[in-house]
Formats: C-alpha cells, sequence, structure tokens
C-alpha cells in the first residue's frame, strides 16, 4: 500500500525533459532565483485563492465499502515555474518555452501514469498555465493539478 507521501516523492523525481529542479516537499525552498529555474515544486496545498475554471475539488475524499478496497481520494500540484514575472520583453518572450515544458511534462506523466505504481489508477491532471505567486515574487508557469486514488 502506497502512501500520499510515497506518491508525492515518486512526484518529485518524475524527470521532465528541460527542468532544471525538481523539488520534493522537504527541498522546497524559502523562494527561487531565475539560475534555479525551470522549477517544479511538489505542493500538496492550493496556493492560489482562486482557480483557473474557479471550481474546486475535495483534496481529501474518502471511500469505505464493507467488505471491500478503501480509497482515499488525494489533490496535488506539481507547480511548473519557468520565468520571473518581470523578466524578458513578457510573457510573450516565454510562452515557447512554457508551451514546450508543458508538452515534456505531457509525454513524462503519460509514461509513469500510476507515478511508479503508487496510485491506484492513472493520474487525472488538469493543466493550468498562468502567473503564479512562490516567495514574494510573480512567475511565469503552470500548474499541474492533480487527482489521485490511493488504498487507505
Amino acid at each position: 500500500m502506497a502512501t500520499f507521501r510515497a506518491a508525492l516523492t515518486q512526484l518529485s523525481i518524475l524527470n521532465i525533459n528541460g527542468v532544471r529542479n525538481n523539488y520534493d516537499l522537504a527541498e522546497l525552498p524559502n523562494s527561487l532565483h531565475s539560475a534555479q529555474l525551470p522549477a517544479l515544486l511538489v505542493m500538496p496545498i492550493e496556493l492560489e485563492r482562486e482557480r483557473l475554471f474557479h471550481r474546486r475539488e475535495d483534496s481529501l475524499q474518502t471511500a469505505a465499502f464493507s467488505g471491500g478496497a478503501k480509497t482515499i481520494y488525494h489533490s496535488a500540484t506539481h507547480l511548473l515555474l519557468v520565468a520571473p514575472g518581470e523578466a524578458g520583453l513578457g510573457i510573450r518572450s516565454h510562452l515557447p518555452r512554457l508551451i514546450d515544458l508543458i508538452d515534456s511534462y505531457t509525454a513524462a506523466i503519460s509514461a509513469d501514469v500510476t507515478l511508479g505504481d503508487s496510485l491506484l489508477t492513472p493520474a487525472r491532471v488538469s493543466v493550468e498555465p498562468g502567473v503564479y505567486r512562490y516567495g514574494e515574487r510573480d512567475f511565469y508557469g503552470c500548474a499541474f493539478r492533480h487527482s489521485w486514488l490511493l488504498e487507505a
């Protein structure tokens, strides 16, 4: 039986072509500098007050069936930060790289949809490009919002 922590660790070691740093929970920096980018951060919490599509799924749902499997639904965000908001010529100068990294992420998660068999079913992932605040800065990036089913 894989734990939520084990699934988060598997997410943090997912190899994404073009990403310089992939931070696990214990390694999350307080702030990021340009030399550390692009970076992926494993976030088991919501950072933004409003999500792109203004919908919110329960981050923890339980379902238990008498005599059947006990399962738990978890949510996690894998936050891709590509460039500081004040860098370059604005969003236009960062969009090509952002899109290439989203494609690389999609390819990597497609190759390991259960994160090393940590998940009972393939991960459901929504892709939400945008501007995200981390530390005291805004970054161009993408939130990959995962929904997972794990055994209780």
